[in-house]
């Protein structure tokens, strides 16, 4: 198992555990939360393999992804008491799930031979999509679209994936490891410190 797989494994089980998350805070029963912590999980790829006309569709040929997705829901109820009741717990899973995806959606893009401008929207696109079905099938206002440093944390990791694997300054799995830091640290500094974009004015 190589280094990316790994961080696209466990970057699917971190975003079920989120969907998962939001599913019990909406008092939603077994099944709901299942729904929700797969699609939360395998939507931005299955967006993003469907854009690119890459088939079959990661999740389906290969069984991992259904059974961490399948794992995540007795690891969130044998420690909901940890993870439900914890608003950081949440921005924890969701901000490591971006990461993980962001670099992943990047280098499968990369890997499929299409330009570096395209791949790092797709790495955007992996990562946030996810996200956005949770939030509307949990009827919230999809966290990309509110005051959060959100998609632009992904962007920011992208290019910084980019630069790195351009000019091979260091190897590729640190180049992994410096993206998520980036991702991470972004997306803390910009709650710590209340960053935001610009709102649209009416």
């Amino acid at each position: 198992m190589n280094l990316l797989y790994a961080l696209d494994i466990i970057g699917t089980f971190v975003f079920a555990i989120s969907g998962i998350r939001l599913a019990a805070k909406k008092d939603m029963d077994i099944f709901g939360a299942t729904v929700i912590g797969f699609v939360t999980a395998v939507g931005g790829g299955t967006t993003r393999d469907v854009l690119l006309g890459s088939y079959p569709i990661t999740w389906v040929h290969d069984l991992n992804y259904a059974i961490v997705i399948l794992l995540a829901l007795p690891f969130t109820f044998i420690f909901r008491k940890y993870i439900v009741n914890m608003h950081r717990t949440f921005f924890v899973f969701d901000t490591v799930g971006i990461a993980l995806f962001t670099i992943s959606g990047m280098q499968k893009t990369l890997n499929l031979g299409i330009n570096e401008g395209l791949a790092i929207t797709m790495g955007m696109v992996s990562a946030v999509v996810g996200g956005v079905i949770r939030d509307m099938l949990c009827n919230e206002i999809p966290l990309i679209f509110r005051k959060e440093i959100y998609a632009t944390a992904c962007l920011i990791g992208a290019l910084v994936f980019f630069l790195l694997d351009k000019y091979q300054i260091f190897s590729q799995n640190i180049n992994y490891i410096a993206t998520v830091l980036a991702i991470i640290v972004i997306r803390i500094v910009a709650i710590k410190y209340n960053l935001s974009l610009p709102k649209m004015k009416a």
